[in-house]
């Protein structure tokens, strides 16, 4: 579709604007200290999180008896297409821990998510920024509603995904799908602070979201390739998703 296609490609584009926009501000310290908290976290979540998923499917492959059969088989071919095949299960899960430990840090990191993208838009359109306490929270309580939200819809799928890689050929794409998944729901997220603040609802911004899917899946596939970039990528992803989805948005309605 054309009009996603263009969204996306604004929606990164913003990432570039987000960086130029945070070095003329100098944001620095908003970015800064959340984005190491975030980095420490991740990197002892994936290293627990790998070491206990591998357990786990070890476990279960053992209990099953597949494992045994897959030592005795003998066609280089089918032992291939298994170990494949765990390994594609094993990415499967990671995404799933990805994805429930970033909807917790949007839930405890809500409040300056919330403050960020205030500001950003404030800074935009030159206005003051009248600080209100009663508004921020607000904009935090209505960002953990919509993070709960999407945690259960994103299980859902993901869940369903997890079903899919056990099929042999068909699992090996369940990754990307659940990547985009991911994706869209992230930058939905990082989206709605500006939602909050013009007004709507949750059904009305779920709605708008749903008509700008591009701007949500472009913010979430820079956010998650930002993280190959490794420590300063994971500090800079968080902030530079919510302040990039601000100036997407604005961009979007300008056009």
């Amino acid at each position: 579709e054309p009009r996603m296609l263009k969204e996306i490609i604004i929606a990164i584009q913003s990432y570039v604007q987000a960086h130029r926009f945070i070095v003329k501000h100098r944001l620095w310290k908003w970015i800064l200290i959340p984005g190491l908290i975030y980095a420490i976290l991740f990197c002892a979540g994936i290293y627990l999180f790998w070491h206990s998923s591998g357990q786990a499917i070890d476990y279960m492959l053992s209990a099953s008896g597949a494992k045994k059969w897959m030592i005795a088989m003998e066609e280089s071919w089918l032992k291939f297409l298994f170990i494949f095949g765990q390994i594609v299960l094993q990415i499967v899960l990671m995404l799933l821990y990805f994805s429930l430990f970033k909807y917790l840090f949007l839930i405890i990191g809500s409040p300056l998510f919330a403050y960020l993208s205030e500001k950003t838009e404030a800074i935009i359109e030159g206005k003051d920024f009248p600080f209100s306490f009663s508004q921020l929270l607000k904009d935090i309580l209505r960002g953990i509603r919509l993070a709960l939200r999407n945690t259960l819809w994103q299980t859902v799928y993901t869940v369903s995904i997890l079903i899919l890689s056990f099929i042999p050929l068909l699992g090996w794409f369940t990754p990307l799908i659940a990547i985009l998944i991911e994706c869209y729901y992230l930058g939905f997220s990082m989206l709605d602070y500006s939602c909050e603040r013009n007004k709507l609802s949750t059904s009305q911004s779920i709605a708008f979201i749903g008509k700008h899917k591009g701007l949500a899946i472009g913010n979430g596939i820079v956010f998650y390739l930002m993280h190959l970039v490794v420590i300063v990528g994971w500090v800079l992803a968080p902030s530079y998703a919510v302040i990039a989805a601000t100036l997407s948005l604005y961009n979007t309605e300008k056009n």
